[in-house]
């Protein structure tokens, strides 16, 4: 008799299960058929595997030493087969349902998914509310998600969904006019927008909360309009209305700027979301390594998070052209070249001039993106309110 995976099985569901009765109830069979399975898998290993006792079924210590053979050889085993099944569903046909809260990643991950899954259908859920993709996780209606969790407010995993972390720490930036005095600055203070009207979705989870902590945080009191979309956020703030706490990777429209916040104020992490039980808990690893591509193609062309990115040396997000780390001068802040003399503010240590500019001290093959035409730095005068 030669042995294989099943008979392995056997003897784990038996020192699981402490005895042969119960091991039988798990795998569906009558106790004297699991009976003579393992006295015919004794004979062919040559030796006694279980002690029967009034307790129940003890290895012996010949039993143990096959025992812990065969537990990683069925682990494997079950992983396997659970990874080629869930391949071959979404190689088949079958619909591959990715919910997300607002990224400008989501289009390269869909590429990316459609690229590894060329038969799947891909359905795409967004929402504002983080915690609602979590339910709807939990309830099968989504594979997997996309979320945004602020620091300090932990969002609500219902039981069953696993968390895998992809940015621990993302810096939110601010999005402010062209015309703004504080456009042409590299980093801004919070406190030099103090008398500004601020852009607030209250319906997003712990977004208004901490942008009310950081404000609290630097004494401020500023005025708050709620604006749900994102449209109607960028006329006003293109119009000299407003300013808005934004994703560091999001579009610079005309009209406006996106800077980050001096001392990163708030800050947020990035989580992918699924169901422990669902098939593509196998695959998470794939899929995460495609949102983890298309997020930092997305990084990466945002010249305002290049920048923050290049400045504070991010392990996680490399360039998506295969360049090196940053280097040491510039994570460490060393003057780049048109700074040579070192000048810099005296609150921060940040030299004048918008963000573009510190890619003159990049190595080439970190330019992940075509840098763009440099900004002005001469003072504008602000859009008049109405």
């Amino acid at each position: 008799m030669e042995l294989d995976v099943r008979h392995l099985r056997v003897l784990c569901a038996i020192a699981d299960a402490g005895s042969v009765r119960k091991a039988a109830l798990r795998l569906g069979m009558s106790q004297p058929s699991l009976t003579t399975q393992l006295r015919r898998i004794e004979n062919a290993i040559g030796g006694r595997l279980f002690t029967r006792e009034r307790t129940g079924s003890r290895p012996t210590a010949l039993g143990r030493s096959v025992l812990c053979r065969a537990r990683p050889i069925v682990a494997d085993m079950a992983a396997l087969v659970s990874e080629a099944r869930s391949a071959a569903a979404l190689a088949g046909g079958a619909r591959l349902r990715i919910g997300s809260t607002a990224s400008r990643a989501v289009a390269g991950w869909v590429r990316r998914l459609r690229a590894r899954y060329p038969g799947a259908e891909t359905g795409i859920h967004i929402d504002v509310s983080a915690n609602s993709l979590l339910q709807t996780v939990a309830d099968g209606q989504v594979d997997v998600a996309f979320v945004h969790e602020p620091e300090g407010f932990p969002l609500r995993f219902p039981p069953g969904v696993e968390q895998h972390v992809l940015v621990a720490r993302e810096p939110q930036f601010i999005a402010l006019p062209e015309t703004h005095t504080q456009a042409g600055r590299r980093v801004v203070d919070m406190a030099d927008l103090a008398e500004e009207q601020w852009i607030v979705d209250f319906t997003a989870d712990g977004e208004w909360a901490a942008t009310r902590r950081a404000f609290a945080t630097a004494g401020l009191n500023p005025r708050m309009v709620h604006v749900p979309d994102n449209t109607t956020a960028a006329a006003l703030i293109a119009g000299g209305e407003a300013v808005s706490v934004c994703q560091p990777a999001s579009q610079q429209r005309q009209g406006m700027v996106i800077r980050p916040l001096r001392d990163d104020p708030l800050a947020v992490r990035l989580l992918l979301t699924c169901r422990s039980d669902s098939p593509l808990a196998a695959e998470i690893g794939g899929l995460r390594t495609d949102l983890m591509a298309a997020y930092a193609e997305v990084a990466w062309a945002s010249p305002a998070y290049r920048w923050w990115l290049l400045r504070h040396g991010s392990p996680l997000l490399p360039s998506p052209g295969g360049g090196p780390a940053p280097s040491a001068a510039v994570r460490s802040g060393a003057p780049s070249p048109g700074h040579a003399d070192g000048r810099a503010e005296a609150a921060g240590g940040l030299p004048d001039g918008p963000p573009e500019h510190a890619l003159a001290a990049v190595p080439g093959p970190l330019r992940a993106a075509r840098r763009p035409a440099p900004h002005t730095t001469a003072p504008r005068v602000p859009r008049a309110r109405g």
